[in-house]
């Protein structure tokens, strides 16, 4: 038996199972995310969010492909791409796996020319953008991410203590297409963490437990420390703080609009005349063939 205190609810692992599907299924309608028709492009990391969402879409009868990206991240990267795959052959699924490496060159590499900047900063935009560019190459109409709700809260938390408006306009869960961007959309945002392990556990699903080696000291572990502080004093806590949010503050924040044109190398959406992720090549591909053996 299971006991949700934030929902007041006791449920077995049938019942458990039936509700989460549910709550999946109704996240998804409330939001608008996507319908029967809409092919969809699920990003998976190999750990519980990600292939609990892919199992949950297929079992709601969605049409739902995954994408792992290869970050090379040495065993991490390895184990993560393994769980994806079996989970895949599992279940009869297709899974893409883009490769890094290939396209500019892995996280460690890339960290170890731009050393000031955070890497989960670095892998954020560069997921953001390979995975915008592989849906829209295959004919993808939504990318589903399985952001949770430890994720969203804390995300919220960090931007309101800074009063970043900007990134406060675009934290919703559904991000609409246009202007080169396939709609990308959070289906887990009511889960938190402990609900998607459940959920993964007792569908037998196998995932990575191990965190990225690069996410030690990230200051959203720290807020998520702290949200989980409040959460076990006032059960509850996260979904309030996320969904007044969305509900109250979200909707004035909308008038906020950011212009954008194609990069002049690429051709993907960006505010400037040249792409981050170009500009990030220019940066680092060069560094990286002057210091290699051959050079």
């Amino acid at each position: 038996m299971v006991y949700l205190s934030q929902h007041r609810l006791s449920l077995c692992k049938e019942h458990y199972i039936e509700w989460y599907l549910k709550r999946v299924e109704s996240t998804i309608r409330e939001f608008k995310m996507f319908g029967r028709g809409d092919k969809v492009l699920v990003a998976v990391s190999g750990g519980k969010d990600s292939l609990s969402l892919w199992d949950a879409l297929c079992r709601l009868g969605y049409t739902a492909d995954g994408l792992y990206m290869d970050l090379g991240i040495g065993e991490y990267s390895q184990k993560s791409k393994k769980a994806c795959e079996n989970f895949a052959q599992k279940k009869g699924l297709r899974l893409h796996v883009l490769e890094l490496k290939k396209e500019i060159a892995s996280i460690p590499e890339i960290k170890e020319v731009e050393r000031n900047r955070p890497a989960c900063s670095l892998c954020g935009l560069l997921k953001r953008y390979y995975m915008n560019r592989f849906a829209k190459e295959g004919g993808y109409e939504v990318i589903a991410t399985g952001h949770n709700l430890d994720d969203e809260s804390a995300t919220l938390l960090s931007n309101v203590l800074s009063w970043n408006v900007d990134y406060l306009s675009r934290q919703f869960p559904v991000l609409l297409e246009g202007d080169g961007f396939v709609r990308k959309v959070k289906p887990l945002v009511k889960f938190t963490e402990k609900e998607n392990a459940l959920y993964a556990f007792l569908s037998g699903i196998e995932y990575i437990e191990e965190e990225c080696p690069f996410s030690e000291g990230a200051s959203s572990i720290e807020y998520k420390k702290i949200l989980t502080q409040m959460e076990e004093k006032s059960p509850g806590t996260k979904l309030r703080f996320y969904m007044d949010f969305l509900r109250r503050l979200h909707p004035i924040l909308q008038s906020q609009e950011v212009k954008l044109r194609p990069c002049e190398v690429c051709g993907e959406p960006t505010t400037a005349e040249v792409c981050s992720v170009c500009r990030l090549k220019e940066r680092v591909i060069p560094r990286l063939l002057s210091s290699s053996p051959s050079s």
